[in-house]
């Protein structure tokens, strides 16, 4: 991830003989699972939703941590938008290193608005304050996820960081991103590829 590796420094290693870095397809709509042997505490046991990748770049939202002490409702007040009608208990997620005072909003398409995007057929992003006060008035996505920072990667190092086994990938769905217990979905995530992380050595591959 771009400067945010445990070194600092960005992955080296050339892809497999006969593979340029851009070779892999592109994993926007799935999701990454942190090898066990990954490096860095800050993605230890993580799985990251993958909202963006191309040639370019690279952009996700991790979606199993939690901030210790901020929900719904104190980050609304941080933002001035005024006391929560609805969802204030709800955790804020910390969605990456990367952009620590940026919101972003996971969500069911059943509310998209002009500047969302697609991440999935079922799955949008949003980074606007408007999807936040139509969460705290009732009138939002069904399901959401509220994050704090994200994940980035520079051209190729995506590509680079899954050809040595950094992560692992499946194809998201709604139910795995909002609905799945987040204390068990990294290992859920591991039993979905029919893996046993105590068993992973590194030489397994992406699913």
């Amino acid at each position: 991830m771009t400067q945010h590796r445990k070194s600092g420094q960005q992955v080296q290693s050339p892809l497999p003989s006969g593979s340029d870095q851009h070779a892999l397809s592109s994993l926007q709509g799935h999701l990454l699972v942190a090898s066990p042997h990954i490096g860095d505490e800050r993605f230890d046991k993580t799985v990251i939703l993958m909202c963006h990748h191309d040639p370019e770049s690279a952009m996700g939202l991790v979606i199993n941590k939690t901030a210790s002490r901020l929900n719904l409702g104190d980050l609304y007040e941080k933002l001035d938008i005024g006391a929560a009608r609805f969802c204030a208990d709800n955790p804020v997620h910390i969605g990456g290193p990367v952009d620590g005072n940026r919101g972003f909003v996971l969500h069911s398409q059943d509310h998209m608005l002009p500047e969302s995007m697609e991440v999935t057929h079922e799955i949008g992003l949003t980074a606007s304050i408007d999807i936040l006060r139509d969460i705290t008035e009732g009138v939002g996505p069904a399901q959401s996820i509220v994050s704090l920072g994200c994940a980035g990667w520079s051209a190729g190092q995506l590509d680079s960081e899954m050809a040595e086994n950094v992560w692992l990938s499946l194809p998201a769905s709604a139910e795995l991103v909002f609905d799945h217990d987040r204390n068990t979905l990294w290992e859920h995530s591991f039993e979905a590829l029919g893996i046993d992380p105590g068993f992973f050595a590194g030489t397994t591959g992406s699913a």
